[in-house]
Formats: C-alpha cells, structure tokens, sequence
C-alpha cells in the first residue's frame, strides 16, 4: 500500500465518523429514547374547528375551554396528559369546569391557532390556554411552570385549574 493510500484511509474513516455524527437520532426530550407512545394529538384534526365545537359545549354546560397545544412527540404533553388523566382531583376538576381541546402544533400545524392566541407555542411545548365560553382569552400558561423536577406538580396543577374555574 502506498503512503498516500495510507493516509487517506484514516481520512475517510474520520470523515465518516463526522457524517454520521451529524445525523439526527430517534431520541425524543430531555434525552429520553423514542418510544412508541400512543398519540394524544390528532394531527390532522383543524384546531379553529375543535375549538369552535368546544365553545358551543363550553357555553351550554356553563365552563371554560382548556387548550393543550402540543405534539405526539413531546414527552411533557404525555406526562401532562397522563397526570390530567390519572388524578383524580385533577380530572374532576376538568371534567366539571373545562372543555379539554388538544391542539396539535407539529410541523406548523395548526399554525393559524397558535397566532390567533398570540403565538403560545413560542413558550414551549405543552402550553395551556384557557378560553371563556364565549371564545375570550382569560390566559396562556406556560406548563413549565406547573413542573417540579421530571414531572409536572398534581398540586401546581390543580391550583392553576382551580384559579380559572369559572364563577358560577
């Protein structure tokens, strides 16, 4: 082999090593492996539709609208979803109080939605948005301030739901 050859050889191998360096991963936030989690957005559903459907519930029962803007890929919409699913105290306090409307945001979807409240998604993923039942904004909250350490605080949580409960 000659000097030359011997010497690219190496080259090749690093560059390689470069290339394939760069390529993205099947890893999901904060480092976590993609695992196969069941979707909780519907990704082609029109978020303006959901939620117009919302507000004609919202105003006959007397309750609120709760936007979760969100993606199937982001594990925080999961540990939300679950936590809202799975506590009791929280799910009677949603299932008394609000109309839970999922908005999914991957890849711009749904993109109009997101402006017309004033671009939440722009705090990260999930955030929370609540509506009257007649379509007004009362507030958008930033879910990263409900977390306590690796998940989201049942009691932060419910405070927040319980603080845009409407007065009945």
């Amino acid at each position: 082999m000659t000097k030359k050859l011997k010497l690219i050889r190496p080259a090749l191998w690093l560059s390689c090593f470069i290339l394939l360096g760069a390529l993205p991963l099947p890893v999901a936030a904060q480092g976590e492996p993609n695992t196969n989690r069941p979707a909780i957005y519907d990704e082609s559903a029109d978020g303006a539709q959901q939620i117009a459907d919302a507000l004609i519930i919202a105003k006959k029962d007397g309750k609120n609208v709760l936007l979760q803007f969100g993606a199937n890929w982001c594990v925080w919409c999961h540990r939300l979803h679950t936590l809202c699913a799975t506590n009791p105290d929280i799910a009677k306090v949603l299932r008394k109080n609000f109309v839970v409307v999922l908005i999914d945001v991957n890849q711009k979807h749904n993109a109009a939605t997101d402006a017309k409240y004033g671009h939440p998604i722009r705090f990260g993923l999930p955030v929370l948005v609540v509506l009257d039942a007649n379509g007004q904004l009362l507030t958008t909250e930033d879910s990263g301030k409900l977390e306590e350490g690796d998940h989201h605080s049942p009691e932060k949580v419910l405070a927040f739901l319980k603080a845009w409960t409407p007065k009945k």
